[in-house]
């Protein structure tokens, strides 16, 4: 049989959100190529993307139904008697104690339309308890939307038009490799880079600046280059004028923000201070890129509107070359709500209870009363691993009387269920998927059916809901029976968009309907005044934070806590959070859970290259082995985040359940350890 070759995206929470096509043979996939009509993925998949024949074929994956016996191992089990245990806990817990005493968890371990019909489901089953608020970004997108008015930037291949791009906290490198196609054709063209990082990253080797602030002060970096902008008439005078609320306000707060000043909050050498400040007001234009990990903090709102201000009082929002480059939810034209009020408590829908938050997730699930949770559901999502105070998230799954993980993988959260339900691979349905980094709609093709006893989530809803007693007329419109439902569902989603066929979708991705190229350009925004508002109003009312942007230091510093190292915790181009490492293929090329440690700090330590040593402070431990990092600033420990704890890893057993200043965002960046050598 011919090889057939099947357009697909790559539904991770990733940047790229890839276009790419998958090679069929025999209903089994044999390799992959690179689609070119993405403009934005243009040369394929990263390495993550080429281990999925492994994450696909793995002997480990999950291919059947399974429940963990007396003794705490897992046993297959049939269909009909997952789907009877599952349904008659349910309606137990239910009748019993009530719909709320049951709690639904979905993550982003993978994206598309076809996740709706979760809700859907439970809608159905009369409401449970859900969280709210988000771990990855939602201080920074609701930072974006109060200042600008939605979430909006350039396409990515504009950033060739940059002669300036400051990577500010983004390490593309390593989490948005495809960006660095257009940074180095910029850089080509006489473009300067700057990396601001606390770590000598990938990207910051490729830098003609690299500026490494402590943790958590980058706002107070950014107001003091603001001050030096406005002092030294490097501002765009004319921008400000017709389409910026609060400047004055906003020059008359910067006083205090000296170099020198600046320099002892955040470390910084003044002369270093100087020349980022030069930089920004003397090259147009300029693309300033924020990383997500900036408002990881509880002052993260804050830092990315102070980043934010740089854009503005130079005028570089609106321009080729010249944009805030955050977040463009421009393909999201399906979703009801785009910006993070999705995140938000809902407390005018009664069927469900939003009285846990994703930042606390362990602490309120062991507080909720009235009723008490008995029951968890978890899908899309590792927790267990994810969310911050890891001792707090396993102690409610503990408490919990039946749990029920949808899973590939036997993850750190799966081996906490009761009975575990395979979990279908992005090749074995069909879903439409946008991205928040580049324009594009693209189709997911269903390209092969699933292995074993593998079913689609959709598939597993309906069929309890049938278990549940709903009835197959009851359940039209409402849940998919099978893939030619499903499918035509996804067409129907299409039909209010003329230039979305689903035909043109399988040969290629295409554009969002009325994608802004240059976002901005027009020069409207959609705030309250029309204008970029650097003094919100509104921002104060919300969140009761300063309506300027302001800086105030993360509730967890040294100055205030006997721990003196700041534990960095970020992403790495090996994983995407807690996904892939399992794979052999990503294990070849991984060391697995080490810490980055300076010498510096380790030497003062008593800890050679190599040892083995003990991470800690008051909410927990890790022991892994050390490596010297030259390149990390003084005062920081790095470990990536994602290794599961089966594997040593589990850094969230160090970070504390706390929310960002706004958007119900998760700080897990304030957190502050000690290190020792042990054995």
């Amino acid at each position: 049989m011919a090889i057939q070759r099947i357009n697909t995206v790559c539904p991770r929470n990733c940047y790229s959100t890839c276009s790419f096509r998958v090679h069929v043979e025999d209903g089994r996939i044999t390799g992959y190529s690179a689609q070119p009509a993405n403009r934005a993925t243009p040369e394929g998949m990263c390495l993550k993307g080429q281990s999925y024949p492994e994450r696909v074929y793995a002997a480990d994956r999950i291919l059947y139904p399974l429940k963990k016996d007396a003794e705490g191992l897992f046993q297959r089990i049939s269909w009909p008697q997952a789907l009877r245990e599952i349904a008659g806990n349910m309606s137990h817990y239910r009748d019993n104690f009530g719909p709320h005493s049951i709690f639904f968890y979905a993550s982003s371990g993978s994206s598309g339309l076809v996740n709706d019909f979760s809700m859907a489901f439970w809608r159905l089953f009369g409401g449970a308890t859900i969280p709210y608020g988000n771990l990855c970004w939602p201080a920074g997108l609701e930072a974006t939307r109060l200042t600008l008015g939605d979430n909006r930037h350039n396409v990515p291949w504009d950033l060739e038009n940059a002669r300036l791009i400051v990577m500010w906290g983004k390490n593309a490198a390593e989490t948005n490799v495809q960006e660095m196609l257009f940074v180095r054709k910029a850089q080509n063209q006489g473009a300067k880079l700057v990396v601001i990082d606390p770590r000598r990253t990938l990207t910051a080797e490729k830098a003609d600046l690299l500026i490494q602030p402590c943790p958590g002060t980058d706002g107070a970096l950014a107001l003091g280059i603001a001050r030096y902008l406005i002092e030294n008439n490097l501002v765009d005078h004319e921008f400000i004028s017709k389409k910026v609320k609060g400047y004055e306000a906003f020059k008359k707060s910067l006083t205090q923000y000296t170099p020198e000043h600046v320099s002892r909050l955040t470390g910084v050498p003044v002369n270093y201070v100087m020349k980022l400040a030069g930089m920004i007001g003397e090259i147009r234009p300029m693309t300033l890129i924020p990383g997500y990990g900036l408002q990881r903090y509880t002052n993260g709102g804050q830092t990315i509107r102070c980043l934010l201000s740089l854009s503005v009082i130079t005028g570089n929002i609106g321009k080729p070359g010249a944009c805030w480059h955050y977040a463009n939810l421009q393909s999201y034209v399906f979703d009801k709500i785009k910006e993070p009020l999705s995140y938000y408590p809902n407390r005018n829908d009664n069927l469900f209870r939003q009285s846990v938050s994703k930042a606390r997730l362990g602490k309120d699930l062991l507080s909720q009363q009235d009723p008490e949770i008995k029951m968890i559901w978890v899908e899309r999502g590792n927790p267990v691993t994810q969310n911050p105070d890891t001792g707090s998230v396993l102690k409610a799954f503990e408490k919990a009387e039946f749990c029920v993980v949808v899973e590939q993988f036997m993850t750190d959260t799966a081996r906490e269920a009761d009975i575990v339900l395979p979990a279908k691979s992005m090749f074995e349905q069909a879903d439409l998927v946008g991205s928040y980094w580049n324009p594009y709609i693209q189709l997911r093709q269903k390209v092969i059916d699933p292995p074993g006893e593998v079913k689609p989530e959709t598939e597993i809803y309906y069929l309890l809901a049938r278990e549940l007693g709903y009835s197959e007329h009851e359940l039209q419109g409402i849940l998919p029976r099978d893939n030619e439902a499903l499918e035509n569902w996804l067409k129907q989603q299409l039909e209010k968009y003329p230039e979305l066929t689903w035909d043109k979708l399988a040969g290629q991705p295409v554009m969002a309907p009325d994608t802004e190229e240059i976002a901005f350009a027009d020069g409207h925004f959609s705030t309250a005044s029309g204008k970029i508002e650097l003094l919100s109003e509104k921002i104060a009312g919300l969140w009761g934070v300063d309506p300027l942007p302001s800086f105030n230091l993360p509730e967890e510093v040294p100055e205030k806590s006997k721990y003196s190292l700041y534990l960095l915790t970020p992403n790495t181009k090996n994983r995407i959070h807690s996904q892939f490492g399992n794979l052999r293929v990503i294990k070849q090329v991984d060391p697995g859970p080490v810490a980055g440690i300076n010498p510096e700090d380790a030497r003062r330590r008593g800890i050679a290259n190599g040892d083995r040593i003990r991470i800690f402070n008051s909410r927990g431990e890790l022991k892994v082995r050390c490596h010297y990092d030259y390149g990390l600033l003084p005062g920081c420990v790095v470990m990536p985040n994602g290794y599961w704890i089966s594997e040593g890893g589990g850094v969230n057993f160090l970070s504390a359940p706390r929310e960002t200043d706004m958007g119900y965002g998760t700080a897990f960046h304030d957190n502050l350890v000690e290190i020792e050598k042990t054995i």
